[in-house]
């Protein structure tokens, strides 16, 4: 399959990264998800995904206590990013980017809001389990593909 084809065509894929609540693991994470996109030929999704992936996994780090993890999809064109905790509480609302103060804090799910083709949260106590998961996606139209795809089902 030529290099131009496997960029918007791979097949489907799933990776997790399981991370203890430290600071560290944000960058670890975002070192991780390069590795991922550049191995699978998806490196027009880099800057963007890396700084999806850092605002997800810095709230999941930050604003709860225990384990974590990063989620990384790539199906029928999209590319979801997620991070889950083990806190069922929502995320903040996210603001609109010009109502944002210049604080270090609270901008992080205003930035997904503005730079994701979709996004969203689901608590997993329906699956039995605990905490929620946060997520956002690219579709291929990012990248050259035909336009965005449509969101795929909750995780």
């Amino acid at each position: 399959m030529p290099a131009s084809e496997k960029e918007t065509d791979p097949e489907s894929w799933e990776y997790s990264l399981y991370i203890p609540n430290d600071l560290r693991a944000v960058t670890i994470s975002r070192r991780t998800l390069r590795l991922i996109l550049t191995t699978h030929g998806l490196t027009g999704y880099l800057d963007l995904a890396e700084l999806l992936a850092s605002e997800l996994v810095s709230n999941a780090v930050r604003h709860t206590k225990g384990p974590a993890a990063l989620r990384v999809r790539w199906s029928a064109g999209v590319l979801r990013i997620g991070a889950w905790d083990a806190d069922p509480r929502p995320p903040e609302p996210p603001q609109e980017l010009g109502q944002l103060t210049e604080s270090e804090d609270g901008r992080g799910m205003g930035m997904v809001r503005a730079c994701a083709d979709v996004w969203g949260w689901q608590p997993l106590s329906r699956f039995g389990n605990r905490g929620k998961f946060v997520w956002c996606e690219l579709g291929a139209g990012d990248v050259g593909g035909s336009g965005p795809a449509a969101p795929l089902p909750a995780a």
